[in-house]
């Protein structure tokens, strides 16, 4: 089944109900349409990620005047894109439809959802497609053979087709597409036109069987409780008419979301209560039609109360959105005035970020005035503004961007909010999104430190890509404050320079384009590094799970594109991983590897380097030396499952021996987000994290235990902060320095998600490199159009020879020749 993120499809795709996909004509309709029995809703989400139900459905209606025998019928279902191995699934039916009423056929249960369906009048075992597939009501029970709109049509046992999404086979045109939320449903009067886009809509399902009843909010015929906003939305984030039918829902329409496949309306109530726990605001959630309302419409509803988590409300670790689904609504008058909007002042938003229970935070009492995680539920589906909006977080392909309420709030030296402790996020980080239509105003493309100058406002509510949203109905000018991406400096010839680069998934498939960019990167921005230690160099044949793991053709690519930038001819080293064994984008067998320049440092290759095979420490006439060059760092060890395995490398400079590890930790995937309902969220992920520092660690300490005057660089994707366990696992005892941590906290990032600029790359270093000078090179994480997500960094020192007389006669030398170089360039 397939699995849908309903908060991002909302505002990047606009679907149409009754388009002729693909520009073909629709197919001839069915000779007749039925006289009594029809299909009247199919479900195919049941049990998916974000279910309610737990089961698939199809219901049957009878528009006739008489009751319909289904004995001998059988409902059946065809994928939507079906192949020659394709076939019929069907259910035997039996009894019969009442004139006007409902027969309720089960199909398939998934693992999640919450919610059974009421007790059905067949039961089947089919698993159908939350999106795309097609349903057919059959006079008889042998599975049906068509597999075109133009066969099916010839087929006189087809009583009645549903085909919905982008199904094949279907009457005239396909439905819309429905979802893991949302089913397809006839229109109340059950025409039957032989056109499934016109005769079917997206909403909430409402499996209904033939005794009436329904998990849809109660009997047909059921008025509901009368409930005012602020008492559907309550003093928690769980409403206390949750899953219950309510009437008179009473107020002014502030904003309207007319594309995309989840459409619907905001109300807000103009007679508020005197309680600041309680929202005043409620989306109406409308499926994939858009609603017939206007801003400034009074309007009067009636529906059932749902708490819309994005995937299974039992485990989901997200919180939810309040809304009014299988809605019906009257217009009582237009054009009237809005409510004032909240209007988002540094002081607003509280600077606490979220109660901290160690558990679920749903059944707490808000507390807006202390939390802000609080505050923006106690204003969920209000309207809020903010002036003069700056951005700390660029805008991304989902048409979004993070901006922040607390200008003042741990600013960054180039405009952004800095993450500098678990107890630290910056609470005024709010995500942007348009209900603009983007063929009116096409999304901005702004970098962090410009601006949204004027008025930003709409309607806030939860997503569990990023946390609360504005979504924008008036939307700011974009005023461009010139970001620009860095240049470091270029190397003395007495100091070596050590970068570290995550590049993103990089495939011989990717565009040159991207290879230009990376090429110019090296060239340019990090002024040719000596050694350059790469994370996600994926395999020739990209994410193409081929059994493919050489990447020679990648890493000649990339360094075909810096000598094109005007760079030196860079070597390589890297070692193949075991196919799909180390994480990442499946079938790309990410690694690390090495760069580095010939003509500034050499290699030592030594053999015995395996994807398997453990590097150690040996000495050879008072030397200390790697067992492997390259060698992987205890590749079996448990800590590196489904990860990266540290890369060593013995390197030589001006006769000095430096010993880089390359790493790229595990990811965060697993971990709790910070503005879920779980607080203090759980980091899950940190624990294979640990066990990997600690490994690292010990292998950094055979080397220091062979010779305590060893120059060692540790660099790469840690996946972790500065004030982690695992960075501080690797820095205890100051064995080696973490330089990020040296710079001042507004200097302190690499990266940038959710508005936060943070740390996950490091270089860290032991103590025998001098004149180290260490710089984070930004020119990616903070912009619209990004080469990669991370910058990357550099260091550049003099390799220390453990002779204090020695190095202090080679700083002379270093500093007389700098000297030299000023004044006789």
């Amino acid at each position: 089944m397939t699995k849908t993120h309903r908060g991002k499809a909302a505002l990047t795709a606009a679907v149409a109900s009754g388009l002729v996909l693909g520009g073909v004509a629709a197919p001839a309709a069915l000779a007749a349409p039925s006289a009594d029995a029809v299909i009247a809703e199919v479900y195919g989400g049941g049990g998916n990620s974000g279910a309610t139900l737990t089961n698939d459905f199809v219901e049957l209606a009878n528009h006739g005047t008489a009751a319909a025998s289904v004995d001998g019928f059988s409902v059946q279902y065809l994928p939507g894109s079906p192949s020659a191995s394709s076939t019929w699934q069907v259910t035997q039916l039996a009894g019969s439809v009442a004139p006007g009423g409902r027969y309720l056929v089960a199909e398939g249960k998934g693992s999640g959802g919450t919610v059974a369906l009421p007790a059905p009048d067949a039961t089947g075992a089919i698993a159908m497609s939350a999106t795309t597939g097609t349903i057919a009501l059959v006079s008889g029970t042998t599975a049906l053979t068509c597999k075109t709109a133009a066969d099916c049509a010839a087929d006189p046992r087809i009583k009645d087709l549903v085909g919905f999404g982008t199904a094949t086979v279907r009457e005239g045109n396909p439905t819309a597409a429905p979802s893991n939320t949302t089913s397809v449903a006839r229109a109340a009067s059950l025409a039957d036109t032989d056109d499934n886009a016109t005769d079917f809509a997206v909403g909430d399902p409402t499996p209904t069987n033939t005794k009436g009843e329904t998990t849809g909010g109660g009997t047909p015929g059921d008025p509901g409780t009368p409930a005012k906003i602020h008492e559907i939305q309550g003093t928690t984030r769980i409403s206390p008419f949750k899953d219950k039918k309510v009437s008179d829902v009473t107020g002014v329409v502030t904003a309207t979301r007319t594309f995309g496949s989840v459409r619907g309306f905001w109300l807000t109530d103009p007679n508020p209560d005197n309680d600041p726990r309680t929202s005043e605001g409620l989306f109406v959630f409308t499926g994939s039609t858009s609603p017939a309302v206007a801003v400034g419409d009074m309007v009067t509803a009636t529906g059932t109360v749902r708490e819309f988590y994005p995937d299974a409300p039992a485990t989901s670790n997200y919180q939810s959105l309040t809304e009014l689904s299988s809605a019906q609504w009257t217009v009582g008058s237009h054009g009237n005035a809005l409510p004032a909007p909240t209007v988002l002042n540094p002081d607003t938003v509280p600077t606490t970020y979220a109660p901290s229970p160690g558990g679920n935070i749903e059944p707490l009492t808000l507390e807006p005035a202390k939390y802000a995680l609080d505050f923006w539920e106690s204003h969920e589906s209000e309207i809020v503004s903010i002036s003069d909006a700056r951005v700390v977080g660029p805008s991304n392909s989902f048409n979004e961007l993070y901006v922040t309420s607390k200008p003042d709030q741990h600013e960054s030296v180039r405009g952004g909010s800095v993450y500098l402790g678990y107890d630290q996020l910056n609470s005024g980080v709010m995500k942007v999104s348009s209900l603009i239509p983007f063929d009116q105003r096409p999304f901005p493309k702004l970098n962090v430190g410009d601006v949204l100058t004027g008025t930003t406002s709409g309607p806030v509510e939860y997503s569990n890509f990023g946390g609360y949203t504005l979504f924008a109905s008036v939307l700011g000018t974009e005023k461009d404050n010139g970001l620009q991406a860095e240049s470091t400096r270029k190397q003395r010839s007495g100091e070596l320079a050590v970068a570290t680069y995550n590049v993103e998934n990089l495939a011989p498939s990717d565009p040159q384009a991207k290879y230009d960019r990376l090429g110019e990167a090296i060239v340019t921005h990090l002024a040719t590094p000596d050694i350059v230690n790469l994370e996600e160099i994926q395999d020739n044949t990209g994410a193409t799970d081929d059994g493919t793991v050489a990447a020679d053709q990648t890493l000649q690519k990339f360094t075909d594109a810096i000598v094109a930038k005007g760079g030196p001819r860079y070597q390589w080293r890297s070692i193949d991983p075991v196919n799909d064994q180390d994480g990442g984008q499946p079938g790309g067998n990410i690694r690390v590897a090495f760069l580095f320049n010939p003509a500034r440092v050499s290699f030592v290759d030594k053999p015995g380097g395996t994807s398997t095979t453990a590097v150690g420490v040996t000495k050879d006439h008072g030397k200390t030396h790697l067992t492997a060059s390259p060698g992987r760092v205890d590749p079996t060890n448990e800590a590196w499952g489904s990860s990266r395995k540290p890369l060593a490398g013995e390197f030589v400079f001006k006769g000095r021996t430096v010993f880089v590890i390359a790493n790229h930790f595990n990811s965060k995937g697993g971990d709790q987000p910070t503005h879920g309902r779980f607080q203090p969220p759980v980091r899950s992920s940190e624990l294979q994290r640990a066990k990997q520092a600690t490994v690292l660690r010990g292998f950094v300490d055979s080397l220091l235990a062979s010779d305590r005057n060893a120059n060692i660089v540790v660099a790469g994707d840690l996946n972790d902060y500065p004030f982690s366990p695992a960075v501080q696992t690797l820095t205890a005892g100051g064995a080696l320095k973490d330089l990020i941590a040296t710079v001042p906290e507004a200097e302190r990032y690499s990266y940038v998600f959710e508005g936060q600029s943070q740390v996950l790359d490091h270089i860290l270093a032991s103590k025998a490199p001098r004149g180290v000078d260490y710089d984070v090179v930004h020119i990616n994480a903070e912009f619209a159009d990004q080469a990669s997500d991370h910058d990357p960094q550099v260091i550049r020192f003099r390799p220390g020879s453990g002779n204090a007389i020695q190095d202090a006669l080679n700083d002379l030398l270093d500093y007389l020749e700098q000297l030299l170089g000023k004044y006789f360039p």
